[in-house]
């Protein structure tokens, strides 16, 4: 990346540069605390991080290819999930956009999809925490990618009514009691190995 952009030095070497970023990203330090032990300023680390971050974000495999890839492999089933990654609270009217209701804390929602082992083969971008996961697959046309693909998807309750009005659904649920309707054993049972 440094010969592309033609970068004669850098204070550091790339090796080092990483370590700095990855301690930054990791373990969420202080931008002034990596610049002082490493003689540079927090700018510098700043930058150096948003770098690496754009050089990360490259390499990460689209959707659809990542699909075609565990289609290829003879996959037929993915596993889809979200999950909310804590974040500071931001002020002001920015306040609101990251506070998860479900979950009672401020955060960015992410979907994954997993092949049947859990191997991660795909995450979305970061989504603002107030966000539902519904709302998020349906913004990623996830249903439409995983039926072009030919293969199907095992979810939670979240992805309920994702795929509606299909004859052959490529989302699979769990099942909702509701007051009226109660879960049957064989419902329970696949809940139960949903959640498993």
């Amino acid at each position: 990346h440094l010969k592309k952009i033609r970068s004669r030095w850098r204070k550091l070497p790339p090796g080092k540069i990483a370590l700095i970023v990855l301690a930054t990203l990791r373990h969420d330090h202080r931008l002034a605390d990596m610049a002082g032990g490493n003689s540079v300023s927090a700018s510098t680390i700043d930058r150096w991080t948003w770098e690496i971050i754009g050089l990360l974000a490259a390499r990460a495999p689209r959707l659809d290819r990542a699909l075609a890839t565990i289609k290829n492999e003879g996959g037929e089933v993915v596993l889809l999930d979200g999950t909310l990654i804590p974040a500071r609270r931001r002020s002001g009217a920015a306040n609101r956009t990251n506070y998860n209701g479900k979950h009672k804390k401020h955060g960015l929602l992410f979907l994954a999809l997993t092949d049947e082992a859990g191997n991660l083969i795909w995450i979305s971008s970061a989504r603002r925490g107030a966000a539902s996961e519904i709302t998020a697959a349906r913004h990623d046309h996830i249903a439409d990618r995983l039926r072009t693909a030919g293969l199907g998807a095992l979810a939670d309750l979240g992805f309920t009514g994702l795929d509606p009005g299909h004859e052959h659904p490529v989302i699979i649920t769990g099942c909702k009691a509701t007051r009226t309707r109660k879960t049957t054993p064989a419902q329970r049972h696949a809940n139960q190995a949903l959640s498993a």
